[in-house]
């Protein structure tokens, strides 16, 4: 348990990165660019149809699921090894501090954390007033599920940037590389593989790899789990048919969910603070 002592100090550290990231125009971008992508989606729906106005809170965050898988990894990664992956004399001066490597790593990160969310905060705030204020409140909680969503893969993506930065100090290039290569195949290799390969296998082994495809990747659980407090199972793909089905239910298929959503936040972060003790700083 951490001591009042280690606590101010992750306190001072994210304190620290949450005005580096505030100040840095990436950030920024990020937030404009979410909010206007926010608000472009819900008036998306009805003018594709012919119609005009917005759609409701439930049909925005069906649109805006696939966003934000995209668009969220992709951020968090990218600004997170930017910001962890310093150069080595820059990591050199900092690790000399009588400071544990892992209190530092965590302070960095909630404050990159409280950075983050509240770029997405102004981006689902504005559509959100504006859709409350054309549509009304229904689907809110559809909403609220799609915002929890992606707070869990910011969480998820920093932890994997501190992963990646913890291996390469001192090579940010390297880093940066390996980011969007981190980006690629979670998001877009991984589930193309999976399919490829159930697609060869027996019906039953097919299932059991994609009810392990969905666990295993974040960006699957994400999804799986926001479209489940959506709308239920109606716009589930193949993997998650197959999970939700050997589960046995919205309980069971819940419960697993969180329990991979939450390894995912911890672990990357373990491992990143175990890479750094070790390493020859």
């Amino acid at each position: 348990m951490a001591t009042p002592g280690r606590l101010a100090t992750i306190g001072l550290f994210a304190s620290q990165e949450l005005t580096l990231a505030v100040r840095s125009r990436w950030t920024a971008i990020f937030a404009v660019v979410f909010a206007a992508l926010a608000l472009a989606v819900g008036g998306s729906g009805y003018i594709l149809t012919g119609g005009l106005g917005l759609q409701d809170f439930a049909r925005t965050a069906s649109s805006l699921v696939q966003v934000v898988l995209l668009l969220v990894p992709l951020t968090a990664l990218l600004i997170g090894v930017q910001a962890l992956a310093t150069e080595r004399g820059a990591a050199e001066l900092l690790f000399a501090q009588p400071v544990a490597r892992g209190t530092v790593v965590v302070g960095k990160l909630l404050g990159l954390f409280q950075a983050l969310a509240a770029a997405q905060a102004i981006g689902f705030g504005a559509a959100g007033l504006v859709i409350f204020s054309q549509a009304g409140q229904e689907g809110a909680g559809g909403f609220a599920v799609l915002v929890a969503g992606s707070l869990a893969l910011t969480a998820i993506f920093l932890g994997l940037a501190a992963f990646i930065a913890a291996g390469n100090v001192g090579r940010r290039a390297r880093a940066l590389a390996l980011a969007l290569v981190t980006w690629f195949v979670a998001v877009v290799l991984f589930d193309i593989a999976a399919l490829g390969v159930a697609s060869l296998l027996r019906s039953g082994h097919a299932s059991r790899l994609l009810v392990a495809a969905v666990l295993l990747n974040p960006v699957d659980a994400v999804r799986t789990g926001t479209l489940l407090g959506i709308e239920g199972d109606a716009a589930f793909g193949a993997a998650s048919l197959a999970f939700f089905r050997i589960a046995g239910g919205r309980t069971w298929a819940a419960s697993a969910l969180l329990l991979s959503v939450a390894v995912w936040s911890v672990a990357p972060v373990a491992l990143a603070i175990w890479r750094l003790r070790r390493a020859d700083l």
